[in-house]
């Protein structure tokens, strides 16, 4: 049978090929694999919460179906625990594809010939992000109508064609019948799909073009293929790694609960919930609006306006995400890399990725705006913008230099100590003879 087979399927070369490749055995490369298992963890819990979820706006006793249908869920046996193992998968996927991303830029594993795959990578996190977003609205909840709202305007801010763009993607004005039908179709068919063609083309370029190397393999086998075979000790491993994730997933939503779609109540148009904030992973965007001031206005020729809610939420993450693409254009190597590098060997690269981090995390706190202000903890909006818009300039700067000192000072005092070393061999060398 096994002869028949390899006949007419080539199984013998797939094996070979394929099922004997050769992974790296090193614990910062299981971040790739855990991006990949919440994939299938979310289409998995997707598929089964679908089974349930009405996508309209037709009224159910009085309540919008989609409203209807998440509470019928909360109802249903594990259904609420459906939707936490749904919600914390979607933000573990983001978070392990952002580690995923810090690993390959620190270790230097984006350089040629891996520029292609750096920049898919930076379209998984991107349609991930997507995704996330497109499935945190579909409980349309007043919370969730409100977020609506709030991206609805911000895609109506596209200067010329902002309206249309809005009604497209919307299915009409908002709030329209159509509106969570057409967000529905984005969340289970068309960011899925690019999602699983991404992460498909990842793969494939990836096995193309081998794993880098952790610097160990430099020193075993100099440009050789060092790790463990897929088939027979990296699967085994890779179904532990899954069924521990998985475990962990469950135990932290069995205890931390998820979007209350109870307490939010149904959708209401004249009473928005005030102070929203999305999720963490974009908490930083909305920062970025809280620092441009809404008057903030620009008249373009033929009729088009560049507005506060167009530079905050999208000319400046589309900036961000431009950066992200251009990290492999400005490495100078002229040969390929094989090796993972270790970070503190480029201090200058190392300097720019912590400011960026750094940077992050000034415009992600500016995005609790509102409650600094309510609370007193500063005066006013006018000292609000005076220090975040500083910080915005001074915090990443000093960061840079501050760490490439640091990364220099410890070089320094390493070479220091091997010199001593060598200088006391030297003289011990010298007493002996």
């Amino acid at each position: 049978m096994n002869q028949w087979l390899d006949e007419r399927l080539h199984i013998s070369r797939l094996n070979d090929k394929f099922l004997r490749k050769a992974f790296p055995v090193h614990h910062s490369y299981f971040l790739g694999e855990i991006t990949l298992f919440s994939l299938i963890i979310l289409i998995l819990t997707g598929i089964l919460l679908a089974f349930s979820y009405e996508p309209s706006t037709r009224l159910v006793n009085d309540l919008p179906a989609a409203y209807a249908s998440a509470l019928k869920i909360n109802t249903l046996p594990f259904g609420d625990m459906l939707r936490r193992i749904h919600h914390w998968t979607a933000n573990l996927m983001v978070a392990a594809s952002l580690l995923h991303m810090m690993r390959i830029y620190f270790s230097g594993s984006f350089k040629r010939p891996r520029e292609i795959n750096w920049w898919i990578g930076i379209l998984l996190l991107v349609f991930t992000v997507l995704t996330a977003v497109t499935g945190y609205v579909l409980p349309y909840d007043n919370f969730a109508f409100t977020t609506l709202g709030v991206i609805y305007n911000i895609t109506r801010s596209i200067p010329y064609i902002g309206d249309w763009t809005a009604q497209v993607a919307f299915g009409g004005v908002f709030p329209g019948e159509q509106v969570i039908s057409r967000v529905y179709g984005f969340h289970i068919m068309l960011l899925p799909l690019i999602l699983l063609g991404t992460t498909a083309a990842h793969m494939i370029l990836m096995i193309k073009q081998k794993h880098t190397q952790p610097m160990y393999a430099k020193k075993i086998a100099y440009k050789k293929i060092v790790g463990v075979p897929l088939i027979t000790q990296q699967t085994p491993i890779m179904a532990i790694l899954f069924l521990l994730l998985l475990g962990v997933i469950t135990l932290f939503s069995a205890y931390i609960p998820v979007h209350p779609v109870e307490v939010y109540g149904r959708p209401d148009i004249n009473n928005p919930v005030p102070n929203i904030k999305p999720d963490w992973y974009l908490l930083w965007v909305f920062g970025v609006l809280a620092m441009i001031p809404g008057s903030v206005e620009l008249q373009l020729p033929f009729g088009g306006i560049l507005n506060a809610e167009f530079i905050g939420a999208i000319i400046v993450p589309t900036l961000v995400i431009l950066l992200w693409f251009a990290v492999p254009l400005l490495d100078r190597a002229k040969e390929n890399q094989y090796y993972g590098e270790a970070p503190t060997e480029h201090p200058k690269r190392l300097a720019a990725g912590v400011a960026f981090f750094v940077l992050m995390s000034v415009w992600s706190i500016a995005g609790y705006k509102a409650d600094f202000i309510a609370a007193g903890i500063i005066p006013g909006e006018g000292t609000f913008l005076a220090l975040f818009w500083a910080l915005t300039f001074v915090a990443p700067l000093v960061t840079y230099f501050l760490v490439v000192a640091i990364v220099r000072g410890i070089k320094g005092l390493r070479d220091a100590d091997k010199r001593e070393t060598a200088a006391f061999k030297g003289e011990a060398q010298s007493a002996d003879d």
